[in-house]
This record gives structure tokens, sequence and C-alpha cells, in this order.
């Protein structure tokens, strides 16, 4: 049995990422339809070996749909999402907008799945912000062992989170160094993004963090455990692909570096490469067009009673954006629609 699949904003990253890695993972799919604003009305995009062409949103009846992958706006969702839900299809929604509503489930498969049931109140699930995705999917399984106490993480994260625009800044003020008379002043990001690093990502709040930190905080203690204590500075800096998150855990019970590599190998979505030699690690350039999130330099800190310390890597155009929302789609195939 194959699904009906809508795939909203299907000409941005994102959107173009949910149908590669539909295709890809040979996601059932009886139908599917490429939709997006009319300015771009009759883009191609690929879905596997097929091209298809883009139609309207804004006149799509998504009635007899099965799911819609959003990967839009808030201010575009804010209007198709209750539309497309109104309609009996499931929204999985890539935004911001609905993440924090206590209504709505947001989901890491691999963290806790069977928060996809509570998919009936709104008809619709909410997917999380690219850097806690990657590092929730570490957390989860060190916390079942040993309960952590308090996060503290840095955040460098590239460029694409800010979409085609923070791409093309990067690219435009890196050629302009080597070209002096060739000017390209900052407009996506506050300073020069291009040699250079920016702490400062979403807008400031009233407590000096910014939102992207305050997202971190939140949803991390909405899909694992509301008793979590998280402090985060985000970062952009200038890479293409692929966050990376320094990561220090506090945790109640003492957990062995040894035994926490060990449980880590066997956490589903995550890769271990953590050898203590030149290249025994991951950075972000190897971690682009892979479904897993990479841990290495996992070691004990020493200056608190159980205390662990990592690096954690994936690409975020993936597991911290459509790769999650195909995964929620396969969940709520396999869970809701196929036991009826």
């Amino acid at each position: 049995m194959g699904y009906k699949v809508a795939v909203v904003g299907a000409t941005g990253n994102v959107g173009r990422e949910m149908l590669n890695i539909l295709a890809e993972r040979q996601f059932p799919v009886d139908e599917i339809v490429a939709l997006a604003s009319r300015k771009s009305l009759g883009s191609e995009v690929s879905f596997g070996d097929t091209t298809l062409k883009t139609k309207d949103l804004d006149t799509f009846d998504f009635t007899g749909w099965d799911m819609a992958l959003f990967a839009v706006g808030s201010e575009a969702t804010k209007v198709y999402a209750p539309r497309a839900a109104k309609a009996g299809c499931l929204v999985i929604d890539n935004s911001s907008l609905y993440r924090y509503d206590p209504q709505i489930p947001l989901i890491v498969p691999e963290v806790n799945p069977e928060a996809v049931h509570g998919y009936k109140e709104k008809m619709i699930i909410a997917n999380p912000n690219c850097s806690t995705a990657q590092m929730v999917v570490a957390l989860k399984p060190l916390h079942d062992r040993a309960k952590i106490k308090r996060v503290v993480v840095s955040t460098y994260q590239s460029v694409s989170g800010a979409g085609k625009n923070g791409i093309d800044e990067l690219w435009d003020q890196t050629k302009s160094i080597y070209n002096p008379t060739d000017n390209k002043p900052p407009k996506q990001f506050t300073k020069q993004i291009a040699f250079n690093v920016i702490p400062h990502i979403d807008v400031f709040m009233d407590d000096g963090s910014t939102k992207e930190e305050w997202k971190m905080v939140a949803e991390t203690k909405k899909i694992i455990d509301p008793s979590i204590k998280v402090t985060a500075t985000c970062v952009r800096v200038p890479v293409f692909v692929g966050h990376s998150e320094s990561v220090n855990i506090e945790t109640e019970d003492f957990l062995d570096e040894d035994e926490a590599r060990d449980i880590l190998r066997e956490a589903p979505g995550v890769m271990v490469i953590d050898k203590r030699e030149d290249g025994g690690y991951v950075t972000p350039v190897e971690c682009v067009g892979d479904f897993a999130t990479f841990i290495s330099r996992l070691r004990q800190d020493s200056t608190i009673d159980n205390g662990l310390n990592f690096w954690c890597v994936s690409d975020n155009l993936r597991k911290g954006a459509a790769l999650n929302a195909v995964q929620i789609a396969e969940l709520y195939g396999r869970e809701i629609l196929k036991k009826g």
C-alpha cells in the first residue's frame, strides 16, 4: 500500500531534499505532488528518476491526500497547514510555528516515536529545530541510562540553516575577499560571514539569549524530559552544509566514557567515529549527504563528578530538516495508517 504525499515548498533547499530522501528511502508513494508559491509555478524538481512540475499551493485541494511535508516559512504555514489538516491530510511541518503548541507533538523518531499518537488533536506534527534534532538523538540513549541533569552546548551552524540566501552570501563574500573591487556587504547575516564566525542566530530575547538558543532549551525539554537543564550558545560559521556541536552533559548516575561510547554505537541514527589520533573524528564536510548523526571526541569531564564531553555533527538539511520529516512520515504510515 502506498500513500498520496504532497511536498510543500518543493523548490527550496529543504523541499528538494525531502523529495530526494523520499526517493532514496523508497518511501511507498502512490502519488506525489510538488507544491510551491505562484511565482515558482511550473518549476521542475526531481523525485528519483521522475521530474515533477510544481503546482500552485494557493489553489491546491488537500482532500484525499495522506500527508503533506511542509518546508515553507511560518507565515505561509499559518495559512496553508490548517487548510490541509482540515481536509484530513496530516501535516508534517518543518517551520517553528507549531513546535511549542502543547497539542501538537514535536517528534524525533529515534527519540520519542510514541508521541506520534498525539497527531489527532490538530492533524499536525512538528519537526524540531535543526540544531536540536541532531543533539537529542545523541542525548536520549545516555539519558535513558544515567539521567541527564544538565546540558551545555555550543553550536557551529552552517549557512544553509539560513536558506539559499545564506549559502549565496557566503559564496559571494568568499569570492569578493580575493577581489577587493567587488565588495559584498552583509545582507542575510548581521556581519561578514566569509572567514568569520557570528555568535548570533535569530533574534535576541530579553535575557540576552537568542531565539535559536531558546529553541534548543525548549525543544529538548519537550522531546526528552522537562527536567533537563539546557544552556546553549549558537554560532553561525562559514560552512555551507553541516551543523557541529560541542556538548557537555552532567548526569545523575556516573557514566564511564567507554560505556557511553558503547551505548551510542548501538543507538538508532548514531554513528560513532572516535579515534584518538589525527583525523579520528568527523567534520561537517564529511557528513554531507549522510543520514547519520556522528559522534566523536567522547571523553570524561574531570571538572565534575558525572560529566561527559562529545562532538556531534550532522547534515542539517537532512537530519536537521528533511530526513527527520520523512522519518516522521514513515512512522505515521507504519504506526497509524497501516494499523487503521
